[in-house]
């Protein structure tokens, strides 16, 4: 059965519903709407939340009001990408190709009755990965990427750089660590299937000090990823407060809010070791868009998105800011 109950953000009459943990506190809550008027959609926004693992039956039960609701053109998922598909790929008619790769869907589209399973992940986080990465430094193999955490978001993330990886500068090795084993021997299973030239390396960490040792290895100018989520839902971070970052390193938090330790962690060392400190509101808002862009079949163009990140902005708390006004005025300047 449903672990708490549905709710809307507005009255409008089209659907989309938004399955997580902790909806209520998203700020997609607030942005829907506008992006609504921006758009011109009569839609409002659902939040269904349930706890991390929830039965099979919690996700058959949310994907089968999907189908049944006429009102409901489809959804965004965002940590149950995985335990969902699992649970009810008995239930869609078609995945996309990213959704059969990495096993998981991010997005579900419903058309004459019909359900379609997304993984929007490997795009929207190549886009803010785009965003993040300045051209050129990767230097034709120098430098790696650590991600610490293996779930979804690492899965997507992984995808995107082993096929980029095919036919352009990427890093020399990609390091995934993980505190459970299952998950790696999942990336693993997943990644060996793409025939990529990046080198990945997978480790079983246990505690904070073994990912600063991770770390320590990195050449200058390597990437540093919170895959966790640690510093959203749960406190604290995959990194003790002796950890030493990469010097001109890239050090990305895939968390847009919460109390955010790593990122903290990072900012204090940012002056002394060069770092470029980067939190996941650009992911957020190209996870978002891609999504709805699907859902409701409408043409992104770099000027929507430009429309929709700016009214986005505007109503983020100024305690939650990132980097985004400088990717606007990078838009601007382009």
């Amino acid at each position: 059965m449903m672990t708490s109950p549905l709710y809307n953000a507005d009255s409008r009459s089209a659907e989309i519903y938004f399955i997580g943990v902790t909806t209520r506190q998203s700020s997609i809550m607030k942005i829907f709407p506008k992006w609504a008027d921006i758009l011109g959609l009569d839609a409002r926004i659902v939040g269904w939340d349930a706890p991390v693992g929830s039965p099979p039956a919690v996700y058959r039960q949310v994907v089968r009001r999907i189908r049944e609701e006429p009102r409901v053109m489809g959804a965004l998922v965002t940590t149950h990408k995985i335990d969902l598909l699992r649970a009810c790929r008995d239930k869609f008619d078609e995945l996309d190709p990213y959704a059969c790769i990495c096993d998981e869907v991010s997005c579900i589209v419903k058309v004459d009755g019909r359900l379609k399973g997304f993984a929007k992940d490997p795009i929207s986080s190549g886009l803010a990965l785009e965003h993040a990465v300045p051209a050129g430094h990767w230097r034709a193999g120098e430098r790696d990427v650590l991600c610490l955490g293996a779930g979804g978001a690492a899965i997507a993330i992984s995808v995107f750089l082993a096929e980029q990886s095919k036919v352009r500068a990427s890093p020399r090795r990609l390091i995934l660590a993980d505190i459970l084993p299952e998950r790696l021997d999942a990336i693993r299973e997943i990644l060996d299937k793409l025939d990529a030239p990046i080198r990945f390396e997978y480790h079983l960490t246990q505690n904070a000090a073994e990912n600063d040792a991770l770390m320590r290895g990195l050449p200058g100018g390597s990437m540093v990823i919170n895959a966790t989520g640690l510093g959203k839902d749960r406190p604290g971070s995959p990194l003790t407060d002796g950890a030493r970052f990469p010097h001109n390193g890239l050090v990305w938090e895939l968390n847009y809010r919460g109390e955010r330790k790593y990122m903290q962690q990072a900012q204090a060392q940012a002056r002394e070791r060069g770092l470029t400190v980067e939190d996941g509101w650009v992911y957020f808002l190209h996870g978002w868009t891609q999504a709805i862009a699907e859902i409701f079949q409408i043409q992104l163009t770099d000027e929507t998105f430009h429309r929709l990140g700016e009214a986005a902005a505007a109503l983020r708390p100024s305690s939650n800011r990132s980097s985004y006004e400088d990717h606007t005025a990078l838009q601007d300047r382009n």
